[in-house]
């Protein structure tokens, strides 16, 4: 199974651009075979059904951790919000899983001090706040997140990782590869770009920080070579 890396994306309708743009960043550079899965509602009715929680941001603030169970509970899965960009091969990620634990994140240390975030949406405040915005999952050892308690756990209990028995089971991931734009400091290299307060998709954050490397990647998706009719008739590459 871990031939394929698999990777289960956060979908919000309001953010499609974003989805598509981060799915081609890492199709680009990886070097190995990548499948890719939407953790979109339209599609989980039949194990996803909590009402929206006023203090939830997106659509997949919750159903982010049916990954496992999506998974089979079977070998490792990749999770990571939509609003982001893998400037590195992902592979490299891949190949930082440790049988010795549940699930590795980076471990940041984050206190926004705003109250909203894009399209006003509430910003939250807790322990370990973006712990779980990119997730490595050894799907064997999260049996506990089955649909029937991924429906009825609080926020809390979800992200703050309250389904597993202690926080020895949480490994740790190096910060480039979820570096907090407006957060984190700016560094010369950084593998993951995470647009956490809004990115540049948005019109009132179109010169946010890395905004130049989001619209050079989605200019990449949407190329399409072209032919081009030369005088003489004859069709050439443009």
């Amino acid at each position: 199974m871990d031939d394929v890396i698999r990777v289960f994306i956060g979908y919000d309708q309001r953010e499609t651009a974003a989805f598509h743009v981060l799915t081609s960043s890492i199709l680009t550079r990886s070097s190995k075979p990548v499948a890719f899965h939407a953790i979109a509602l339209h599609q989980l009715k039949d194990i996803f059904n909590r009402e929206r929680n006023p203090l939830q941001s997106t659509d997949f603030s919750f159903s982010r951790f049916l990954t496992p169970y999506l998974s089979g509970y079977e070998g490792w899965s990749v999770f990571m919000d939509c609003d982001m960009l893998v400037l590195d091969d992902i592979s490299k990620l891949f190949a930082m899983r440790d049988e010795k634990y549940a699930v590795m994140v980076v471990k940041h240390k984050h206190e926004p001090q705003e109250s909203e975030k894009f399209l006003g949406q509430p910003q939250s405040k807790y322990e370990k706040k973006n712990w779980s915005s990119v997730m490595l999952f050894n799907n064997s050892k999260c049996k506990a997140l089955s649909p029937e308690y991924v429906n009825t756990a609080s926020g809390l209990e979800l992200h703050q990782f309250k389904w597993l028995q202690d926080d020895s089971l949480i490994g740790g991931l190096p910060n480039t590869w979820n570096h907090l734009v407006g957060y984190d400091q700016p560094k010369n290299v950084v593998s993951l770009i995470h647009y956490t307060i809004g990115g540049p998709y948005f019109k009132e954050y179109t010169s946010c920080e890395y905004a130049e490397e989001w619209f050079s990647e989605r200019d990449r998706m949407l190329y399409c070579e072209q032919k081009e009719v030369s005088n003489d008739g004859h069709k050439r590459s443009a």
